[in-house]
């Protein structure tokens, strides 16, 4: 696996577009891979006070066709991320970021699963995190964790009329590892749904 960060220059009215359509994002990302679609997880995030997108991917990639569109002109920065897979152990406990659409599925006829219903109150958005983390490896370290955004984007879907309509909530804080090969893929597949428009990808650093 291999982590690629590219810093935005929000000069540019391209990155500003797809600030607000994070689709945009979605297919320059896509099209530095033509010959075939691996999994990729990507997300906005914020280092030094510059906005920036992380991409994870299975393979190195070409961004500079990202780079040319959203980028400051710096080339993108990539690096392995199997050292820090490897580092992962039962027990261990870490800093974490994870922006993701957390939804409760509500029973509709002719539907198996249901349909998504944004959690939009920070107690449920609490508790759809507490209930996916059970799932995916690791435990939520008490009183250290907290919703730190919570943002809609509402943006056209590819050339249709029909509009994409998605809750991003962001948390961060402290977690500790509770089986360490789960928690290793929740890393590399994500958690949660809309992957496509930079959600999902959960990141940690500062082991402690």
């Amino acid at each position: 696996m291999y982590l690629t960060r590219i810093q935005l220059d929000l000069t540019k009215t391209k990155t500003m577009q797809a600030l607000v359509a994070p689709k945009l994002f979605h297919g320059a990302i896509e099209c530095a891979e033509p010959d075939g679609r691996t999994r990729k997880l990507w997300r906005l995030d914020t280092l030094n006070g510059n906005q920036c997108l992380l991409i994870l991917t299975e393979s190195p990639l070409d961004f500079s066709e990202v780079v040319r569109q959203f980028g400051t002109g710096t080339c993108a920065e990539t690096k392995k991320y199997d050292v820090l897979l490897d580092r992962i152990t039962n027990g261990s406990k870490w800093q974490f970021r994870l922006k993701a659409n957390p939804v409760v599925y509500k029973k509709i006829a002719q539907s198996k699963r249901g349909k998504p219903v944004a959690h939009i109150t920070t107690a449920y958005q609490e508790e759809w995190l507490e209930k996916q983390a059970a799932k995916h490896g690791f435990a939520l370290e008490e009183d250290q964790w907290l919703v730190t955004e919570s943002k809609w984007y509402r943006f056209r879907k590819g050339d249709s009329r029909q509009y994409v309509r998605i809750l991003a909530v962001t948390y961060e804080g402290v977690l500790t590892v509770t089986d360490a090969e789960c928690f290793q893929l929740s890393l590399m597949q994500g958690i949660g749904r809309g992957k496509a428009y930079g959600l999902g990808m959960l990141t940690v650093a500062g082991e402690h």
